[in-house]
Parts: C-alpha cells; sequence; structure tokens
C-alpha cells in the first residue's frame, strides 16, 4: 500500500476517525490536505508536520459550497490534482424522531450528505485530473444494517452515502476514479464519546464498555485500523474494487441475537 507521492484531501481530519486515516496515509507517503473546522486542526498539522510529514489544514465548514470554491483556490497553489479524497466529515446527535427538530436533522443533512456532497462536486476536476483517482466515503454500519434509538437522522445520512457512492462509481469509472465507501461500528473516537455521554451523563464509560462486550472482538476499534483500510482503498492494492462498501466493525454486525447459541 505505497502512496507515495500521492495527493490526498480528508474532510474532518484533525480529530478521531479523520485524524487516524490522514496518519496512515502520511505514513504510506501521502501529503494530505486536512478539510476541517474543528479548533483541534492547527494542533494536529503542528503535530504530524513536527514528525516530518507534508500536510496541509484548511480551515472550512463543508456544509459551505462558497467557502469550498475558496478552498479549491487554495489546494491549486500546492497541487494541480488530487489522487485520493476520503469524505470523513460527519456528525451523530442522538434524539428521536418525535422530538427531532429540523435544525437537528438538518445539521445531519448538510454535513453528512451534503456537506461530501459538496466537496467531491468542488474537487472531481482535481480528481479527474489524477487520472487514477480514489474517493472513500464514510458510511456507517448505521443505518444500512442496523440502528439504536435516537440516530433516525444519522441513520438516514449514512444509508444515503451508500446509494452515492455506488451511483457515482459508476459514472466516473471512465475516468480512472474508483468510489467505494466504509462502514465502520464502534471506533472510540470524541463522537463516540459524546454519543456514551448523551445516552448515560453520569458514567459514560459504562456506555462504552457495554458497546465493547456486545462485540465479538469485545472492543472498540482504534482509529488507526480504520485509516489502514482506507488506506488500502486508497491504493493500487485494491484497484480492481470499486463501488464496495467494506464493513469495519470487530463482528459487531455478526450477532443475530444476544440470548440464542451454545
Amino acid at each position: 500500500m505505497n502512496l507515495q507521492g500521492k495527493i490526498a484531501v480528508v474532510t474532518g481530519g484533525a480529530m478521531g476517525n479523520g485524524k487516524g486515516i490522514t496518519e496512515v496515509l502520511l505514513e504510506k507517503g501521502a501529503s494530505v490536505v486536512i478539510l476541517d473546522k474543528s479548533s483541534e486542526l492547527t494542533n494536529t498539522v503542528n503535530e504530524f508536520g513536527a514528525k516530518g510529514y507534508k500536510v496541509l489544514g484548511i480551515n472550512v465548514d463543508i456544509s459551505n459550497k462558497n467557502l469550498l470554491i475558496q478552498v479549491v483556490d487554495i489546494i491549486k497553489k500546492y497541487y494541480d490534482h488530487i489522487d485520493i479524497l476520503v469524505n470523513n466529515a460527519g456528525v451523530c446527535k442522538l434524539e428521536t424522531f418525535e422530538k427531532m427538530s429540523d435544525e437537528l436533522r438538518d445539521l445531519h443533512f448538510d454535513i453528512n450528505i451534503k456537506g461530501t456532497w459538496n466537496v467531491t462536486k468542488i474537487l472531481l476536476p482535481m480528481l479527474r485530473s489524477s487520472g487514477k483517482a480514489s474517493i472513500i466515503n464514510l458510511s456507517s454500519v448505521t443505518g444500512e444494517m442496523v440502528a439504536d434509538p435516537g440516530e433516525v437522522a444519522y441513520a438516514t445520512t449514512k444509508a444515503a452515502l451508500i446509494g452515492f457512492t455506488k451511483a457515482l462509481a459508476r459514472e466516473e469509472v471512465s475516468y480512472g476514479i474508483r468510489v467505494n465507501a466504509i462502514l465502520p461500528g464502534y471506533i472510540r473516537t470524541p463522537m463516540v464519546d459524546g454519543m456514551a455521554k448523551e445516552s448515560n451523563p453520569s458514567n459514560p464509560e459504562e456506555v462504552i464498555n457495554g458497546i465493547a462486550n456486545a462485540i465479538p472482538m469485545k472492543r472498540l476499534g482504534d482509529i488507526k485500523e480504520l485509516g489502514e483500510l482506507a488506506a488500502f482503498l486508497a491504493s493500487d492494492a485494491s484497484s480492481y474494487i470499486t463501488g464496495s462498501s467494506i464493513v469495519i466493525d470487530g463482528g459487531s454486525t455478526l450477532p443475530e441475537t444476544v440470548t440464542m447459541g451454545v
């Protein structure tokens, strides 16, 4: 999985899954542009830069299409094409369908769906210029395979990304662009920690332990494990894979029941 000389863009790359993906891509030899609105962006760029990696951070809200047009101009100052796009940025706020406000619904739609759409659309010409590019969309097992109470908005948006992945893969194959989706289960990230706190404010770690106990591997995933899968899909090692959805969940979607069996 040699990515030497490859140019990658990772949305939401300042922390969590995005940071793990960014780190592995850098380790494999890629140069990475992080698009993120997190206050952690500067710290992450400085951390990787201090290790000698080539990383550029651009502070931007991907739901704002007008700002993304300016982002392209910034990227073009450094690179004339993009080889890898990882659409990782996303949000999950727990609320039941009955109680969910339009504003909270739109937050999920604007970032998880429209943000991914906007970034891909804006960067598509630079991806086509690569001649052999890879787009990786971070969906989830939530929505496509499973769901918990309070995840209606999140599940809807993540399921939508599967359709986006398949349709875009079919359209862009003639330009040498492969498009695939990663469906993570529970990876230990700030977002998961936040969801745990929403579920049990007094003892969020009890929620984390409960999740781990329900997973056949008895643990949550590590962000760099997710990064390794993204690097595989970004590399020539996956050159005959497009339009696919790959699950990485420690086997959490395997059990048919929690009581049946020997």
